[in-house]
């Protein structure tokens, strides 16, 4: 009995340890999850926001590229206007050049004319006339040569002027050619940003996808480990209750008619119960203590109850009396040893059945309790 007493006290003890552990585990998973989506949703953030920026920047490329070929335009009108300024400033000078000549001619002509009305006096009114003609001729002259030179100063102010400005938009030019530099230079950066970024969550996507497996894998390995405990479960309780024919294990669960339990409408042990029940928690001792502390094991009492309706001032329905017999099994093994954190009753009364017919028959198979030994 000593001995007995002091198995419970180490498996009161030695459990709750590893529960907490395991819950300090789960806590440090869900955190790391945590900062690893609060990352993820912050990386996302900031790729929109440079894609934005990144469109913004091409549309002000856009803009300036037009700006630009508008300004090429410009200048490539400014420098034909230059041109036509050029060659009509050089039929000026030809005609100034001409008119000049013209002028010298003239004057030697009026000399020669004056010379030849002293030495003839008898051709003085003509001359005179001749001269009158000469001076208007000359007066003429003048005043075209005046207006002529008018037109060229009033033409090399235009000639200088469109220099001024086509030196203001070579400058301009040079500026946005700067600029456009400037941008592209921005435009390789945040490029080279944003692949680098995209590298890194193609990595850590890659290496999300490996961790999943790997807890995939290991969750696999943790059931066909309980698994293989279930079995040996399995295998010592028929020990326990017997060879029976009514006795079945059903995919993961043990299957016990509630007759071996419990008498007709009651949740109360019989005395034969009670003795496979402490065979059940020593049993349960034996297995639990070979299962890993990682693997978070529960051990579920299902009760069931048949079709037939119950109404009792204990049950007023099916629904009480099997949550009653699971809760009984489950307190009977806390008393026994066996840690409450490591046990779970559940009441399913009639609407689980096995069979679904009306018999005798299919009655006994439903009034059943389910032992399962399964992750919590």
């Amino acid at each position: 009995m000593s001995s007995l007493a002091g198995r419970r006290r180490r498996s009161i003890d030695y459990w709750p340890g590893f529960v907490d552990a395991l819950s300090s585990l789960l806590m440090v998973l869900v955190f790391v999850l945590l900062i690893y989506t609060i990352g993820q949703f912050v990386l996302s953030d900031q790729l929109s926001g440079r894609d934005k920026a990144l469109t913004q920047l091409r549309a002000e490329l856009a803009q300036l590229a037009d700006v630009l070929a508008m300004e090429k335009k410009a200048r490539t009108d400014a420098e034909l206007r230059i041109g036509e300024l050029s060659a009509s400033l050089e039929s000026t000078r030809a005609e100034r050049d001409g008119l000049r000549i013209s002028l010298g001619e003239t004057e030697t002509q009026l000399s020669s004319t004056q010379i030849a009305l002293e030495g003839k006096e008898s051709e003085l009114a003509k001359a005179a006339a001749d001269l009158a003609a000469l001076a208007e001729l000359k007066r003429q002259l003048e005043a075209e040569i005046a207006s002529r030179l008018a037109e060229l100063d009033e033409q090399s102010t235009k000639l200088v002027e469109q220099t001024e400005l086509t030196n203001e938009a070579r400058a301009q030019i040079e500026l946005l050619n700067r600029q456009l530099l400037a941008l592209r230079t921005q435009l390789g950066e945040l490029q080279a940003a944003l692949d680098l970024e995209r590298a890194q969550s193609t990595a850590k996507d890659l290496r999300i996808e490996d961790l999943g497996k790997q807890l995939n894998l290991a969750l696999a390995n943790r059931v066909n480990e309980l698994n293989r405990y279930r079995s040996d479960f399995f295998g010592k309780l028929r020990e326990i209750l017997g060879n029976r024919s009514d006795i079945q294990v059903v995919g993961d669960r043990f299957v016990v008619p509630s007759e071996l339990l419990f008498a007709s409408g009651s949740d109360e042990l019989t005395p034969a119960a009670r003795a496979r029940l402490d065979s059940l928690a020593q049993t349960l001792r034996e297995v639990s203590a070979d299962i890993p502390p990682e693997i978070d094991w529960v051990l579920r009492i299902d009760g069931h109850t048949d079709k037939r309706p119950i109404n009792t001032p204990r049950f007023p329905s099916n629904w009480e009396l099997s949550s009653a017999r699971a809760i009984a099994i489950v307190k009977y093994l806390v008393v026994a040893g066996i840690p409450a954190n490591r046990l779970a009753a559940n009441g399913f009364g009639e609407f689980r059945p096995l069979d679904p017919s009306n018999s005798e028959a299919a009655y006994a198979i439903n009034r059943r309790i389910e032992i399962q030994l399964t992750n919590r």
